[in-house]
């Protein structure tokens, strides 16, 4: 059990003043925090013991009992990973070698954060909707475009029928002629794409059932979706420009590209197979 902190670094900036003295101290003192008691963690981040509450409730957990299991989790994981951690930005006149390893690690650590966080049930949940929707609609603007046009290729090789559209008021317009045998998958890094919030909402009201990938926390987004599911990256500064959370998206897209896959194995490997061959002899 870990994902503690990745969950606490993604909300920080999100919850209220109280919670975020508290989310700090831990971020700060891990180590310290999973030795505390509820009252000692309040005295000692200044903050209280309600404030504690809300951002248990914030990060999605269940007790403070779990939010130290998880943190502890992740405090054992560091002490048996070996390569380097942690995402860092671009600096001026970096060397070649120093880019390579900065976006080659900000990339695996995205990945790595996304797999602490994912809620096995809720990919559960997509993917048995992915699997039973008579068509799939992919919605996304921007950079998140290109993750619907990726995950549209990916279902189509497989024999699932699936749309996406550059064009936002195509999206909107797809998306009203949606019914209870389809799915809609909303990608949004930030969560508050209003076209995706607009485009989810008609599918909804139209008894589509609604899966968004968005970042970790609350947002507009995933409170529209049927079922949420959450990736974590850090985007700032020349990373702001979807970088790492274009990876963690694709890594998401093809968990649930696979997970459909598997539950029609055969079907699926023969839609490859012949897809393959087609391609070959273009």
């Amino acid at each position: 059990m870990n994902g503690g902190l990745v969950r606490i670094r993604e909300v920080i900036d999100q919850v209220n003043p109280s919670e975020r003295k508290v989310a700090a101290y831990i971020l700060e003192h891990p180590q310290d925090m999973i030795e505390q008691s509820v009252a000692q963690l309040a005295a000692n981040s200044g903050s209280s013991q309600a404030a504690i509450v809300r951002l248990c409730k914030s990060l999605g957990v269940k007790s403070y009992q779990e939010l130290k299991l998880k943190v502890a989790g992740d405090l054992q994981e560091r002490k048996h990973e070996s390569s380097a951690t942690g995402y860092s930005d671009i600096q001026p006149n970096d060397s070649i070698q120093s880019i390579i390893e900065s976006v080659s690690n900000n990339n695996i650590q995205s990945i790595r954060d996304t797999v602490k966080i994912v809620d096995a049930a809720a990919v559960e949940r997509a993917v048995a909707a992915l699997n039973g929707a008579k068509r799939i609609f992919f919605f996304g603007v921007g950079a998140s475009n290109l993750i619907a046009m990726d995950a549209q290729q990916k279902f189509l090789r497989i024999n699932k029928t699936s749309l996406s559209f550059p064009d936002p008021h195509v999206q909107l317009t797809s998306a009203v002629t949606m019914t209870a045998d389809d799915a809609a998958v909303g990608i949004s890094y930030s969560g508050e794409t209003s076209e995706i919030i607009r485009a989810l909402t008609i599918a909804k009201e139209h008894g589509s059932t609604t899966i968004s990938i968005t970042k970790y926390g609350d947002n507009t987004v995933s409170r529209t979706a049927d079922i949420p599911l959450f990736t974590s990256s850090t985007e700032t500064e020349i990373r702001s420009g979807a970088m790492a959370s274009r990876i963690s998206q694709l890594n998401v897209v093809d968990i649930l590209y696979i997970g459909v896959a598997s539950r029609n194995y055969d079907s699926a490997v023969t839609y490859l197979e012949e897809s393959r061959r087609a391609i070959r002899q273009r």
